[in-house]
């Protein structure tokens, strides 16, 4: 089960860390799933993760922090081949649950402790991480090309932190700036049946390193009129859920 659950580790992390933006995640594991959340500091994004297959050794509920520490652990080159990392439990009000990971080498001289936060110290913020769902206006499968493209004007319209979504013609236009200053645009996908309103604006380096990790086999972005984006994607570990309110 360890490389299983290096994998996992190594995906959880992918799929949060790596995106300099989630810090801590909340984990909730039975018999049946495995699911992961998350929010960034400022509440812009909120991460939903289910894998697919239960993880029965993380059975409970409890959160991962210091993630730098985690994936500094996971890629290490001692746990690399052979490594064993066991998941170390402890009676907890009468209930034995999930306080850690064990990481030793293949030749069990070099060894790491990495400690779970427990289920009832977590803020009440990430205890009722929520989303009531959303009846997506316009839904795309992004290419490389689009996420290239997106990058590129990104990177050509660093002054601005946000862009607007608008479906013109079959198309839908990612818009930077306005007419009172520097700006760009360009067509992200074509297509579109539905009809975005062009109100809302959306994080550019959030939404952008999302979806700089996606595989663009086994990803979809979906936009509302109600004011919600959301970013789906499939690792082969697990289905990962990025929703990001629109910014007032």
């Amino acid at each position: 089960m360890s490389d299983q659950l290096k994998s996992l580790l190594s995906d959880i992390v992918s799929h949060t860390h790596n995106l300099g933006i989630l810090n801590l995640v909340k984990v909730e594991s039975d018999s049946t799933s495995t699911k992961v959340s998350a929010m960034s500091d400022d509440q812009t994004v909120i991460m939903f993760g289910v894998t697919n297959q239960p993880y029965t050794e993380l059975n409970g509920a409890f959160a991962m922090t210091q993630l730098n520490k985690l994936k500094y652990l996971v890629d290490g080159a001692e746990y690399q081949e052979g490594a064993k990392i066991n998941v170390v439990e402890d009676t907890r009000n009468g209930a034995l649950v999930p306080t850690g990971l064990h990481f030793e080498n293949k030749d069990g001289d070099f060894k790491n402790d990495y400690r779970f936060m427990s289920y009832e110290i977590l803020s009440d913020k990430l205890k009722n991480i929520k989303f009531l769902g959303a009846t997506w206006t316009v839904e795309v499968n992004p290419t490389l090309q689009a996420i290239q493209r997106f990058q590129f004007q990104a990177g050509a319209n660093t002054e601005h932190s946000t862009f607007v979504t608008k479906t013109q013609n079959g198309n839908l236009k990612f818009i930077f700036g306005d007419q009172g200053s520097h700006g760009g645009e360009f067509v992200f996908a074509t297509g579109i049946t539905g009809v975005l309103s062009g109100n809302f604006k959306w994080p550019v380096n959030s939404i952008l390193n999302i979806l700089k990790i996606a595989d663009v086999n086994n990803c979809q972005l979906s936009i509302s009129n109600t004011g919600a984006l959301q970013i789906t994607m499939d690792s082969g570990v697990a289905v990962y859920q990025y929703i990001i309110p629109a910014l007032v």
